[in-house]
This record gives C-alpha cells, structure tokens and sequence, in this order.
C-alpha cells in the first residue's frame, strides 16, 4: 500500500507552485525577496485550507470539501491569469458581481487560452501529478489539540510575515506601503501572491479604504507662489479662486484637509500661446472604440488621415488601458482623473458633483449638450454616468434609432441619426462613446463592421486579423466623413472642433500581429499604447506639431485651455499639453513614461530616452507623484471632492 501524502504537505506545495507560475507567466518575475514574502504569507492559506479540509470526521466529506475548494482556487488563478493577458491587471472582487466587462472580455477568452496552453496545464499540475501517478492523499482524522496548534502556528506565520515587511526600506511600493497604505494589485502579487491580493482587495472592497497620502510642500522658492522677476510675473495661469488656505484652517476632516493642502501645493499650469484658439466654437468629443494608429492609413480611412495631417500632431502620445476597459477610457479621457482599481469609477461618479466634465461646463455656457453612444444605453451605467457629466444622452434602447441588433452597432448609421439633433443650434458640445472598431477582429461574421468593408481591404498588405480590424476602422472612418459633409453642408464646419481620443489600443488583436505591422513598436509593453490624438479645425492652415510625451488624460485641460475656459489646472490629473508643464504618462501598473525615460514599475528598470543622467531620487519623486495621482484619484471619487472646493 502507497504512503499516503499529507493533506497540509500536499496544500503548501499546491499554492506556491500556483503562485510561482502565475507570477512567472504574468509579472515575469519569481527569484527575488518578493518569493520569500510570497511563501511566508501561503503557508497560513494553506493550514487554513486544510483545516477546512479535515473538518469533519468522515474522510468521504473532506474529499469532497477538498474538490471543491481545489477547484475554486485553479478556477480564480485560471481566470486571473487569463484577464492579465488581456488587459495586464488584476479582477476585483467588485467585478465578479458586474457582468459588463465580462461580456466585453468573452470574445477573445478562447483565443487566449489557446495561445497560453503551456501556462494554464503548468497550473493543472498539483491535480494531474496526483491522478495520473495515483498518489493518494491522506485526510487523516484530527483531534482538535491537534487541529489547534496548527491554527496557532497559522497564526504565528502571519504574525511574523507582517514583521518581517516591516524591514524593507521604505518608499512608494515598499512592502509595507502595498500591505497596508496603497492600492496596487500587480505589485501586491508580486509582493504576496495573488490570494493575498484577492483577500486584501475583498477586504477594502467591503469595509472601504482610503490610501495614504504622501503629501509634499511646495519649496519656498516656487515661482507660482512668489514670482521673482517680471515676466515672471506677467505669467497667467489655468487656476481658479480657491482658497485652499481657509479651507485646510476650517477643514475637521482629517482626510479632506490633507487633499486641500495636496492641491495647494500642486504647480498649476501657465496659459500660453494657445489659450484661446478655439474660443467661441462648436465641439464634438469622440471616444472611438479600440482606435491606433495601425488603423490610420491614406487609402483606407482617408478622413482620420486628414484630420491628422491637417490638425495637431501628437507625435508621442499614449492611451493606456485601465482597469475597466472602455469605461475607464472614457473616464479618463473625459475627466482628466485616474480610475479606482475594484471599482467602475464612471458609474461611481453618477453621483458626483463634476465641474470640469464638458457637458457640465459647456452646457454652463450656454451651449447644447449632448452624447451618444451605439451600444445598448445601460452598458457600465451610462444612462447614470452620462447625465451626471451634464448630457442628454441616447443610446440604443432609450432613444437612438439605428440597428441595433447587430454587431458591433455601424458608427455611420449614428451619426446619420443624431447630427440633425445639435449641427443647426447656435451652440453646442457633443460627445460620442463609439462601437463600430470593436473586436472580434475576423471575417467569419462575428464583426458587421468587418464583413461590411472586407472587399476594400483585400489588397492589404497585412495579415488577416489586422485587415479585418482595419475594415472595422473603416467605419469610423465614413461616420466622420458623414459628419464633416454635414457640417459643412449647413455651413458650421470651421465653427466646430473635433478632437478625438481611444479608449484603449486593439488588444482583440494578436501581439504577432500588432508587431508584425505597426512601425511604431520598439518596446512592446509602452509602445502598444501609443496613439494619435487627433485635434482639429478646418480652418487650420497647417499642422501644428507637438512631441511632448503626453496621454488621453491631458485631453481635456488641452481642449480647456485651447477654448479659453475657466478651470484649475490643480484640480486635474492631466495637464494642458501646450502648457510648460512636465510630462508624465501614468500606466495601470503604476510604470510611467516621461520626458527623460520609461519606468517598468513590474521589474523596476528604468530605461533612458536622453542623455541625460537620471538618478535613483529621480525616479523615486516619479513615484512618489504616480502614486499620489492614483491615491487622490481614488480619494476624489469616493468623497466627492469637487465639492468642496467648487461652488455649484
């Protein structure tokens, strides 16, 4: 008769190995001191798993305890492991009880798994090993002395892991810090491990969690606050009659006091050259479906090449992906602050009182305010979100009348039902959320948009998925040039601004094929995201080109600035790309791009882009600013900031 393996033994083993493989196939990194942190916080998971799993005192139950929990945890490592591939982070507990991203997400889940076999069977290992050698495992009943001292060494464990966190040196993403301060759920597996994530999510999740901040004075010699020589003086600046002094001395809310005296020392950003340029004109916002570069092309979508060989040029902008996909595009795109990790941060907002959106201060102008968007009208809470941020909205099923049952819903076809709407009022701002780009990125009719257009691009030079995607572009394409003819047909076109931003890059797309044909991708992880930014007048003469690093969240107070429109440059996560300002890409594992290089917050290599010596304090202010955007973020949602500093 085989030695049967011990139910704890065999419980150690299954969790770190799960972990170690999660880690080396989605952060890439497993021998560091984060392993040793990862084994002393699993060896409490698993006595507690086993105590679970001897609980009873027939052998025949705990099996089956035993199934059920082995399954429950290969399911979530699956899951996760299969969600970081496609949008590189971490599922909230939150999202487990919202369906909507899983929807936009179960299109492609097949194509993953089949591209990461090796991965996902390394994971079904601890189960396979033990059928296929027929290893039995030992469920060995327990009296409760027993039972209790393996509690109390569970105990003891976690005890010490907790000190042990305590002797790394600290910074931004010390151990520390991620344990109990901020929220970062990519470093924090590879820190802990992802079931310690998942229970710290869980718990924030319930009982709420406000991150630390790390607030730094301004210097005495800042020039916003004491100008030294006149054209100094003479600089004007995107801010507003705050008193921020008044409000931190009348301030009893500890944490509203420490955001009061972190805007103030924010630098505002100066007016410029700009400021004005487009005073007094119509605008019309897109946020179009997985749009990139790779679908900007002469011959195919000849108006977005127009609009970007005519309007600005954005050399070196970016559009990361966040947490929530579409919907945290659109939340950062059109409000200039990062989304909440385990949270939809649009639909959070519904309640929210938001000064700076469009449709809030445009309407507060005197224009007509409107947003459409193709798909269905409750998707992410947008019959919440979108009223909130000042608009009458429509969408399919509360009011816009296009084809709604196929997909992905045709981008012409909403122009062509709503520009009649807005084009002949003597104002208005309108915003578009669009479907048309949206994968599957095929020809076997699971994409309209695709099939439609899939003639026009049989001569491409390109694989099929990227022809495909390209088709669905198309779409997008003919809407603009749907709404240009219209506009100028009623004779508003050099009245109105389009300015367009993604809401996050294809990744319906295969990276081979991304590789394969955009140009642009030197370094996969940052170069994926770039993007165009597209801002544009008919009656520019000519283009106005800007390599400033920059990103979707720069879009408003850049649209703001050039509208000559009142705002505190403060009060924003992104900054007006014309101003002065330093440049800062954010992206959702808390890696950044700036003028002097890019930082992989994963494995902490900063890579140069200059000549320029940069040293470690540098990287670590970079940090340490990434760190407080995301904290003041999270803090500006969940206590609705604006109100306090801005009169309704």
């Amino acid at each position: 008769m085989k030695k049967r393996l011990d139910v704890l033994f065999y419980n150690i083993i299954f969790i770190v190995f799960l972990e170690i493989v999660f880690k080396a196939s989605t952060i890439k990194e497993v021998i560091s001191l984060n392993l040793f942190y990862m084994i002393l916080f699993s060896i409490p998971i698993a006595i507690i798993i086993t105590l679970l799993e001897t609980l009873f005192k027939k052998e025949k139950v705990n099996r089956i305890i035993t199934i059920i929990i082995t399954f429950l945890i290969e399911a979530i490592f699956i899951a996760q492991f299969v969600y970081f591939k496609y949008y590189e982070a971490i599922f909230s507990v939150y999202s487990l009880f919202n369906g909507g991203q899983v929807l936009e997400f179960i299109d492609g889940i097949m194509n993953v798994i089949f591209h990461n076999l090796f991965p996902i069977i390394l994971m079904l290992l601890p189960i396979i090993v033990p059928i296929i050698k027929k290893i039995p495992i030992s469920y060995e009943i327990k009296d409760w002395f027993t039972k209790g001292m393996e509690l109390l060494i569970a105990i003891f464990i976690f005890i010490a892991s907790l000190i042990v966190i305590e002797l790394e040196p600290e910074n931004s993403y010390s151990a520390h810090r991620l344990y109990y301060e901020t929220h970062v759920p990519t470093m924090t597996v590879s820190k802990f491990g992802l079931i310690t994530t998942m229970r710290l999510d869980a718990k924030r999740t319930i009982f709420g969690f406000d991150e630390v901040l790390v607030v730094e004075a301004p210097e005495p010699e800042d020039p916003v606050e004491e100008p030294k020589t006149e054209e100094e003086k003479k600089i004007e600046y995107n801010v507003m009659d705050i008193d921020f002094d008044s409000l931190i001395a009348n301030e009893k809310n500890k944490t509203i006091k420490s955001m009061h005296e972190y805007f103030k020392a924010v630098k505002p950003t100066n007016k410029n050259d700009y400021t004005g340029m487009f005073k007094g004109k119509n605008l019309i916002v897109f946020v179009a479906e997985a749009y990139s570069p790779i679908a900007l092309n002469e011959k195919y979508t000849p108006t977005l090449y127009r609009m970007y060989k005519e309007g600005f040029q954005f050399t070196n902008f970016y559009t990361p992906y966040y947490f929530v996909s579409t919907s945290d595009g659109e939340y950062t795109s059109l409000l200039s602050l990062l989304p909440k990790h385990g949270y939809w941060s649009m639909k959070t907002s519904r309640k929210n009182y938001l000064p700076f959106a469009y449709g809030n201060l445009f309407k507060k102008l005197g224009y007509e305010t409107r947003a459409y968007h193709d798909g269905t009208y409750t998707y992410y809470g947008r019959n919440l979100s979108h009223p909130n941020m000042g608009y009458t909205f429509k969408a399919c099923g509360n009011g816009l009348k296009i084809t709604c049952r196929k997909w992905p819903q045709s981008d012409v076809e909403m122009i062509e039902a709503t520009a009649k709407e807005y084009i002949n009022s003597e104002h208005y701002m309108t915003y578009y959320m669009t479907v048309s780009g949206h994968l599957a990125y095929n020809f076997m009719g699971g994409n309209a948009s695709s099939s439609k257009h899939k003639k026009e691009v049989a001569d491409l030079n390109a694989s099929t998925p990227i022809k495909a995607y390209i088709a669905a572009q198309m779409e997008f394409d003919q809407a603009l040039k749907l709404l240009i003819d219209k506009l100028e047909a009623n004779g508003t076109l050099k009245d109105t601004v389009i300015a367009i931003t993604a809401d996050h890059y294809p990744y319906g797309l295969e990276d081979a094929d991304i590789k394969g044909y955009a140009d642009y991708i030197k370094e996969f992880k940052f170069d994926v995201h770039k993007n165009n930014f597209l801002l544009w007048n008919s009656e520019m003469t000519e283009p106005i080109v800007v390599d400033k690093v920059s990103y979707q969240m720069d879009a408003l107070p850049t649209i703001l600035n050039l509208f000559g429109i009142e705002y505190d440059s403060r009060l924003l996560m992104g900054t007006d790309i014309m101003s002065d300002s330093d440049p800062l890409v954010i992206y959702n594992d808390r890696s950044w791009i700036t003028d002097k290089g890019r930082y992989n917050a994963n494995n902490k290599k900063f890579t140069p882009t200059t000549k320029e010596e940069v040293s470690k304090e540098y990287i670590e202010k970079i940090n340490s600013i990434v760190a407080n955007k995301y904290s003041m973020s999270a803090l500006m949602l969940d206590k609705d900031y604006y109100k306090y500093v801005i009169k309704k």
